[in-house]
């Protein structure tokens, strides 16, 4: 859904600063008799209700933050705005807004500084929430397939603790694997976030292999590729100085790093291992 045009964003702030204090019938019957409020007609103050209603705001009538900046949010981060997706990549100041984002900015009284601000922020919110469910499935899909195709001993150390550098463990009796495992579900862009104890795992442990698992929109395991260490440490930060040292950093991936299948892991495979593992895409 594009952003809501203006009678439909002024009607959605007016129902959410009436509807605390009066039920549904009482504010519309307000809406469409009296004067004050004729400048919208009743089936836009219906289609705003309808709205708010599907972005799930009718339950956040009683919120302490501001209604303008609510709305705001809605509009453009929960409303289907094709740029939303790629905000943190696309949008680095307030001059590159996109004009949908700056009318409805506009229309609820917020300066392109604020909506900036908002924009980022829901962003940043929603890409940590998406990330964490991406992330989750990619890595139970690849033990899942590891656990019924490797031969020997696979465990999912991540379920355990965030503190080993990596994610699984694959062991049989040739040389082991420690795979960190970065998911995504685009087919055009590989961007993940590497951890400092993920990098320094990598460093000391030489088991140690970046995997990165695509999943399908539903979350089914199409692709699986591993991305060089060699690469990975010619692109993290650097500490200037003693005084300051990153924690976390991302790291975009040109689609020629990847290397298809998980080289570590093929000499551990049996015969009836799914093509994807051996760098074979389902799809």
């Amino acid at each position: 859904m594009p952003v809501p045009p203006e009678p439909i964003l002024r009607a959605a702030v007016r129902w959410l600063e009436r509807l605390p204090a009066s039920g549904f019938s009482r504010v519309r019957a307000l809406f469409t008799t009296h004067e004050d409020f004729s400048d919208i007609s009743p089936t836009q103050y219906d289609a705003a209700y309808e709205w708010l209603r599907d972005t799930g705001l009718l339950a956040r009538a009683n919120s302490s933050r501001p209604l303008h900046h609510i709305v705001f949010d809605a509009a453009t981060a929960y409303g289907g705005s094709p740029w939303f997706r790629d905000a943190g990549l696309l949008i680095r100041s307030p001059d590159e807004l996109p004009e949908d984002a700056l009318r409805a900015a506009d229309i609820l009284g917020l300066s392109a500084e604020e909506a900036y601000r908002q924009v980022r922020s829901a962003w940043g919110k929603i890409d940590t929430e998406e990330r964490s469910r991406i992330g989750a499935a990619g890595e139970l899909a690849l033990y899942q397939m590891l656990s019924d195709s490797a031969r020997g001993n696979v465990e999912h150390v991540a379920a355990w603790s965030d503190g080993y550098g990596y994610d699984i463990f694959v062991e049989s009796e040739s040389t082991p694997a420690h795979l960190e495992v970065k998911s995504t579900v685009r087919m055009s862009r590989l961007t993940f976030y590497l951890s400092r104890n993920e990098y320094e795992t990598m460093l000391l442990d030489p088991f140690w292999e970046l995997v990165t698992v695509r999943l399908s929109a539903d979350l089914d395991l199409v692709a699986v590729a591993a991305v060089p260490r060699d690469w990975i440490a010619a692109h993290v930060p650097a500490d200037r100085t003693g005084r300051g040292r990153w924690e976390s950093c991302r790291l975009d991936v040109p689609p020629e790093v990847p290397v298809p299948g998980i080289p570590s892991v093929i000499p551990m495979l049996d015969e009836t291992a799914p093509a994807v593992l051996r760098g074979m895409s389902l799809c």
